[in-house]
């Protein structure tokens, strides 16, 4: 009986999210581009191993959808199994075309959308979220904090230690900040780190020196959990020399294709160091002497053709060889297909030679441990991964990858001892069977989730609190299910403002209540917004958000969603944050009336109060977790952190089974931004706060030219909703 028919009596749902690159189940294309290379791997066959575990029902791997004419049609399938109780479930975000992680942030939100709507649609909340990568980390953290369960995650490089890296090897900071975006992308890690309930990782140094270099680092929140290699694809070449197509494409290129082979494969950037192989191998004869060069980077059929990062490389990479006049010696195929891979591994160790990873940082090290299990010892970075793969296998040299001439002696030192070459052959395949098995992996990772589960006692409680059959009131049952999309306004300087628009506003949404739910999202406490509304005669909506999102509330009775409380409950400490604010200049804190349980709200005075980003790390500081929202250059209000209007609308989607496409949202100021962005129809009304204009340009987000109602009623005829009214 295999495992799929052994699942224990209550396996759970895992979704992993790993958004940047091109996934796919078979054939990957690993070098393809900068993004898709060993994570790709690694959460490809993570899924599949998960799978098979006894404790595991299902595995969801969510990932971007890709509609691109020069990548294959296989990118764009919303759903593609990977193994029995594994697929991989593909979102759209953003342009249809592929899209580089760096230029994948802006698009984020609307995978949080969109994936909770996926998820309404499974009637089954994961158990946990597994993310991979800052970009994925961003996106599982907003679904973590909206549903209330545990987020797992691996960063498999992070942003500190990289730009360090890369400052170190000479680039200049400006450069490389408009190149890589690294403050947002740390900020992101930042909160990750400071969220997540287990963060994995591949080596102890990883932890202590890359991790370390963060403000919110906790030591105890981190495992480390080598990563696996499939055994079955990498593995040690046999007696019988066997000629085979790739063997005869690499030979091509070289004048002495029996000499000892030195194999590099990476993606074509500048962090990999391809260059600084080449300058180690040019200058060494000795080097060029003892063994040939293999570069796979990526494939290509034009250089011309490659993307700008990639040109450059590639084009520096072809300037070297001429310069070192290495023809004949360095072989560098356009393209070479996955299945080739693991054959290039048993050539290079059939020719007694060595797998070098040239690059600045190695976090992870999947190539090394590859080469380890088809029997090829390595020259790596001293950074990382790299250490405790030695450590493990003991097949290999770690150099400074920074000195081209500490790559060239690591080099000779391997291939110059036959000896010492068998030793660490022999040892690599015995240190991967004992520790880098996908067995061993899933076996410590199932150990770490059920720690972590049994841990989270109040997980049950937050799922309970997202229940469908949550109870609102009888007369509310009737008549939310049944609406087709929801209008959510701000009141003060959006819903109202000017009189005549209000009541044609007014009209429309009752014209419209057999389809459409009304809402308001306001910073104003419940009893101050139903004051307000009664003044302007405007009915008792369906749904109140109140209190900056801290508070939701269903009709005429004002019913309280108990279940939003318990929710954002979490991880809140109101009076050890109003102590930790008390001592900075500028903010005072507003009328007692305005205080509620779930917010601590203060007038604050731009000019004397300190930036928030200071504010932020000084409540890091205390361990103390909240969101700070910012409004009208004026006001500050402190909320847990699960708690914004724009959770609270994602909730109430999630609640009531409606896509967010199908709320429209209308807001004017800072505290309206969380609910402006993602998947929602967004309008900006005419009167807007400066706080908004960055929002200009971004999608689903309509800016009215005129004020208050007409404004959102001008957006309603926009997005095709208000026929029956003409916008003047």
């Amino acid at each position: 009986m295999n495992k799929q028919q052994e699942k224990s009596e209550n396996p759970i749902y895992v979704l992993m999210i790993s958004m940047h690159g091109l996934i796919r189940a078979n054939d990957l294309e690993l070098g393809k581009d900068a993004d898709t290379g060993g994570q790709v791997t690694y959460v490809v066959e993570l899924a599949r191993a998960l799978a098979k575990h006894k404790s595991v029902d299902k595995v969801d791997l969510l990932t971007r959808l890709i509609e691109d004419k020069n990548i294959s049609a296989e990118y764009a399938a919303t759903e593609e199994p990977l193994d029995p109780g594994a697929r991989i479930i593909r979102l759209r975000c953003g342009p249809k075309r592929y899209l580089r992680k760096e230029v994948l942030w802006p698009h984020l939100d609307q995978v949080v959308d969109k994936a909770l709507h996926f998820l309404r649609q499974q009637a089954r909340i994961p158990d946990l979220i597994h993310t991979h990568y800052a970009d994925a980390g961003y996106v599982g953290q907003q679904l973590s904090l909206l549903l209330g369960i545990p987020q797992i995650h691996t960063g498999h490089s992070l942003g500190h230690p990289k730009r360090d890296r890369l400052m170190a090897s000479g680039r200049k900071a400006s450069a490389i900040e408009k190149q890589f975006n690294f403050e947002r992308r740390i900020a992101i890690e930042e909160d990750i780190i400071q969220h997540a309930s287990l963060i994995v990782t591949s080596t102890k140094q990883e932890i202590e020196q890359q991790y370390g270099m963060y403000n919110n680092f906790n030591q105890s929140r981190f495992s480390v959990i080598p990563p696996g290699t499939d055994t079955s694809r990498f593995f040690p070449p046999g007696r019988l020399k066997q000629e085979t197509p790739i063997q005869q494409k690499i030979d091509g290129y070289l004048a002495d294709p029996e000499k000892p082979l030195i194999f590099a494969m990476s993606r074509p950037d500048d962090r990999k160091n391809i260059h600084g192989l080449i300058e180690a191998y040019g200058n060494s004869p000795a080097l060029q002497a003892a063994a040939n060069l293999l570069i796979v980077a990526g494939e290509r059929e034009d250089i011309r053709g490659l993307e700008e990062s990639q040109r450059k490389v590639m084009t520096q990479l072809l300037f070297d060889l001429d310069r070192y006049d290495l023809w004949g010696k360095v072989a560098i195929p356009k393209f070479v297909a996955q299945e080739d891979v693991p054959e290039l591994y048993r050539l290079a160790a059939r020719r007694r030679g060595v797998f070098v990873n040239p690059a600045f940082t190695e976090p992870f090290g999947l190539t090394l441990i590859e080469a380890a299990a088809s029997g090829l010892p390595f020259v790596a970075p001293d950074d990382g991964g790299p250490r405790d793969i030695l450590d493990n296998c003991r097949n290999g040299v770690i150099v400074d990858t920074l000195d081209s001439s500490a790559i060239a002696d690591g080099l000779l030192s391997v291939l110059a001892d036959k000896k010492r070459w068998r030793k660490s052959a022999t040892s690599g395949l015995a240190g991967v069977w004992r520790h880098y098995s996908w067995a061993a992996h899933v076996d410590k990772y199932m150990k770490e989730v059920s720690r972590l589960l049994r841990r989270d006692q109040k997980r049950l409680r937050r799922q309970q609190a997202l229940n469908l059959n949550a109870e609102i009131s009888n007369t509310e049952k009737s008549r939310i299910p049944l609406a087709s999309m929801a209008l959510i306004s701000d009141i003060d300087n959006t819903l109202v403002g000017n009189k005549k628009s209000l009541k044609d506003l007014t009209g429309w949404i009752d014209k419209n209540k057999a389809r459409c739910v009304f809402g308001v999202a306001t910073g104003r406490s419940l009893e101050s917004a139903v004051e307000i509304l009664k003044k302007n005669q405007v009915n008792i909506p369906d749904v109140l958000i109140t209190s900056v999102g801290s508070e939701i509330h269903y009709g005429k009775k004002l019913v309280p969603d108990t279940g939003w409380s318990a929710h954002i409950r979490y991880m809140w400490r109101k009076d050890a944050l109003e102590k930790a604010l008390a001592h900075f200049p500028g903010l005072t804190l507003q009328a007692p009336e305005n205080q509620r349980e779930f917010k601590l709200s203060y007038i604050a005075k731009p000019a004397v109060m300190p930036p928030l980003s200071e504010i932020k790390n000084h409540l890091r500081q205390y361990n103390l977790h909240a969101q700070l929202i910012y409004s009208h250059e004026e006001f500050l209000d402190i909320l847990p952190v699960r708690a914004s209007k724009g959770h609270a609308v994602r909730y109430l989607s999630y609640k009531w089974g409606l896509p967010l496409e199908n709320f429209v949202v209308a807001g004017d100021s800072g505290n309206d931004f969380e609910m402006l962005i993602g998947d929602t129809r967004a309008i900006v009304v005419g009167n807007y706060s400066q706080e908004l204009e960055r929002l200009r340009h971004s999608e689903h987000i309509y800016f009215a030219s005129q004020h208050y109602a007409a404004g959102i009623l001008e957006g309603l005829a926009h997005y095709g909703l208000q026929a029956s009214i003409v916008v003047k």
